[in-house]
């Protein structure tokens, strides 16, 4: 299982990936360098990757699970509520690749500022 740090000025959080089609399109552009979006409590940015919806995609995840969303080519990292929950549930705003899962809190995510520069990068284990 391979494992990413995704690291702002501020913090970093370290993830779990699976096995996926579009996990093996991540890791072939890794390191990357984009700039962060903030959508409610949720972390998304741009990424130089295209994938279609796998089979398992879904539009409500856990907090801290690594999505991609393909109609923006981007990782999102929801933590909490989105401006389109029902609840506390995370919401994405359409179905989206899940891809892992952070380690440890994803609240860490709260410090990530609307477009502050983001980098992600293969952990080590």
């Amino acid at each position: 299982m391979a494992r990413i740090r995704i690291a702002w000025s501020s913090g970093e959080v370290t993830a779990n990936l699976r096995d996926t089609p579009t996990v093996v399109k991540l890791l072939a552009v890794l390191p990357c360098d984009s700039r962060a979006n903030t959508w409610g409590e949720e972390v998304y940015f741009s990424m130089p990757v295209k994938a279609g919806l796998e089979a398992d995609a879904r539009q409500v995840v856990d907090a801290g699970t690594i999505c991609f969303w393909v109609d923006g080519n981007s990782l999102a990292l929801p933590f909490g509520p989105t401006p389109v929950s029902k609840g506390d549930e995370c919401r994405l705003a359409s179905k989206c690749n899940v891809l892992g899962q952070i380690e440890g809190d994803p609240r860490r995510l709260e410090t990530v500022r609307d477009g502050e520069a983001i980098r992600v990068e293969l952990a080590g284990n």
